[in-house]
């Protein structure tokens, strides 16, 4: 007996010394933000800001059905530092040049590597698999351990609520709660991004890049403590055709594993992006960086993003004409010719096309003809783009891409996926690839938020994954879009684009609105409206109002018309997440300036200090001296530009200042 405990004792010393636990550092290239990683006994970082610690001992690992794990009691076999610092020409972004500077540490293990990048303006790591063969991901440990109670912004699911299991079906729309950690609503999911608010008026977000072949990432805390835990959907054992109109693919059971993989996997970035002041969050370029960038021997010079004027939200409103509105040929080249006239390049036919409930892209409602509309809307220099299904573009995607292509239309808006997990997350990679094999857009609507897809296919143009204006034809009193529109900047719109689809002629103060389905309201004022087209991100902007309404508006149609969707240079103002945002965006050598207050009037006092000299003219949308109690009041001016290069906006309730600058 003495000799068997002897040899157990013997053998956990030698387990001890192997994989005794050793520290790296890693720090940003300017020196504040530090991340120490311990490997050996698992592997857990923490990171610091300035001193600050911001997470502390947050494990991570992966789990595989066969047993192997990424992490456990394992010895760092090498350790890689190299350092970066280069400009990336962006395609379809909100600048035109992205500076890519970190420093990286991997540490490779016998199996797989970690590599841990620090960057200026926060972290990232993902695993590399060296595992030969197919196998499965049981399960992946991600734990973001803050080391106080902060208070965080977080979007819970709302839908299919019973388990949190049937929580993986959702659309990936919500409002945020600002509570502290430890308040974690425990019946809920919540998807990505997450901000956290950090000491000093520091901001932590949580997101991730680089996702093409696995899960997506929701966060969970299931006890009262200030750690949040990732969550993934296990992969779609059986799924069955059901839910809208018929138009997707409903999850009946699940496997015991949330990704197949083969071979050499590279695996998802987890990002913990961190700033100094609210607004240099809306500024993050983190996910843009991280994900694979387009093939460089591909021509994209076709994609041509810009503006669409949308029916669906507007019940193809129209009026003042002798035909009968609606779903029909005459009502789509009223739109065609109202988007010809402005100068908005694109036209989109939403839901209704094509036949309800057949999930059949080729069955074509017969009151349309998309052969005359295309050669009716390519006359006046106007292209469409079609609204899809998601299963009724799965299921015919290289078909329905060829067909259409060959037709002339531009694009598809699809929508209904509601779902990530991996093959779901797959589909958008096979959705991208072949509309571009076919020069066609995409529009993700119905989707989760951005990865980093639109780097890599900069066809994607759009996505939503956001608590659009389309939620106002529906969304009681209680809903508060205002608090919203000037939250969702620092948060949802770190990741990339939202299609929010703003551009509201109906517009209500505080107190007036109420939901009504035909005829769409605003909440907050015109202006406010107006400066959602320069602080927002959308390369495929939607113009959501009736073409009759802008009609009785030309200076505001004129203004949001003009208004470029992708960007050369962006740059945060000022701002304060959940009370106000203003940002500068410039096209060429002409700068916009936008800014949003929440329900409480603001006054603002905006440095350009950053515009070359000279003398500058400047267009200005400013809300009306009535627009609290009548919001579409508002007052447009044209002035030069002070010498002391600051622009006053003054707001309203609920209300919005938007400039365009020109130089003299």
């Amino acid at each position: 007996m003495k000799r068997l405990v002897l040899i157990i004792t013997v053998m956990m010393s030698a387990l001890s010394s192997y994989g005794a636990s050793k520290t790296y550092e890693l720090e940003s290239p300017d020196g504040v933000l530090k991340v120490t990683v311990r490997a050996g006994e698992g592997i857990d970082y923490s990171l610091e800001h300035e001193g600050d610690l911001l997470l502390k001992d947050s494990h991570i690992g992966m789990f595989m059905t066969d047993g192997t794990v990424f992490g456990g009691i394992q010895p760092v076999r090498k350790v890689i530092r190299r350092s970066v610092r280069q400009a990336i020409p962006a395609i379809i972004y909100k600048k035109s040049v992205v500076i890519d500077e970190f420093n990286e540490m991997t540490l490779k293990f016998a199996r797989f590597s970690v590599i841990f990048r620090a960057y200026d303006d926060g972290m990232a790591y993902r695993f590399v698999s060296h595992v030969k063969g197919g196998y499965e991901v049981e399960q992946e440990q991600a734990k973001f351990n803050f080391p106080e109670d902060w208070n965080m912004w977080a979007a819970y699911v709302c839908q299919h609520t019973e388990t949190l299991e049937s929580q993986y079906y959702n659309s990936f729309e919500n409002q945020y709660v600002h509570v502290p950690l430890s308040q974690w609503n425990k019946d809920r999911l919540a998807f990505l991004p997450l901000m956290v608010d950090g000491p000093d008026g520091k901001k932590i977000v949580i997101a991730e890049a680089g996702l093409t072949d696995y899960p997506g990432m929701y966060l969970y805390n299931g006890r009262e403590e200030t750690a949040l835990s990732a969550r993934f959907a296990p992969y779609p054992k059986e799924v069955k055709q059901g839910g809208h109109n018929n138009l997707q693919m409903e999850v009946q059971s699940r496997e015991g594993y949330i990704a197949k993989c083969a071979g050499e996997d590279v695996f998802p970035w987890r990002i913990v992006a961190v700033s100094q002041n609210d607004v240099q969050m809306a500024d993050n370029d983190m996910v843009y960086r991280l994900s694979e960038p387009a093939d460089p021997e591909t021509d994209w010079s076709w994609v041509k993003p810009g503006k669409v004027a949308w029916d669906w939200w507007n019940a193809w409103n129209i009026y003042g004409v002798d035909f009968k509105s609606g779903i029909n040929n005459e009502t789509y080249e009223y739109y065609i010719d109202f988007a010809s006239a402005n100068g908005i390049e694109y036209v989109i036919l939403d839901e209704g096309w094509s036949v309800n409930g057949a999930a059949d892209l080729f069955q074509v409602v017969p009151e349309i003809d998309l052969e005359r509309l295309v050669k009716y809307a390519s006359e006046r220099n106007v292209g469409l783009i079609l609204w899809a299904g998601y299963w009724a573009f799965d299921r015919d995607m290289e078909k329905v891409c060829r067909h259409y292509s060959e037709m002339g239309i531009k694009g598809f808006k699809i929508d209904f996926m509601d779902r990530d997990d991996q093959y779901m997350v797959n589909f958008h990679e096979r959705a991208a690839r072949t509309a571009a094999k076919y020069r066609m857009m995409v529009d993700f609507h119905g989707t989760y938020k951005p990865v980093g897809l639109h780097r890599t296919y900069p066809n994607v143009v759009n996505y939503e994954g956001v608590h659009g204006l389309e939620q106002m034809k529906w969304s009681p009193e209680s809903v508060d879009q205002v608090t919203y529109d000037v939250t969702v900047p620092y948060i949802r719109m770190m990741a990339g684009p939202m299609d929010y689809t703003q551009g509201a002629m109906r517009n209500a103060a505080r107190g007036a609105y109420r939901p009504v389905n035909e005829e769409a309201m605003s909440q907050g004022t015109r202006c406010r409206q107006l400066s959602q087209y320069v602080i927002f991100d959308s390369p495929l902007n939607m113009l959501c109002d009736s073409p009759s309404n802008y009609m009785n508006e030309k200076e505001c149609t004129a203004f949001i018309a003009g208004v470029p969707t992708v960007w050369d240079d962006t740059r945060g103002l000022d701002g304060k997440v959940g009370e106000y945002i203003a940002m500068a965006r410039r096209k060429g050598d002409v700068w916009y300036v936008g800014a949003m207050t929440d329900w409480n009037a603001r006054s603002l006092e905006l440095d350009l200090d950053f515009l070359p000299e000279g003398e500058y003219e400047v267009e200005l949308f400013r809300d009306g001296i009535n627009a609290d109690r009548v919001a579409r009041d508002y007052r447009r001016e044209v002035i030069a530009l002070p010498a002391s290069r600051t622009l006053h906006a003054e707001m309203a309730p609920g209300g919005g200042f938007v400039a365009k600058i020109v130089k003299k």
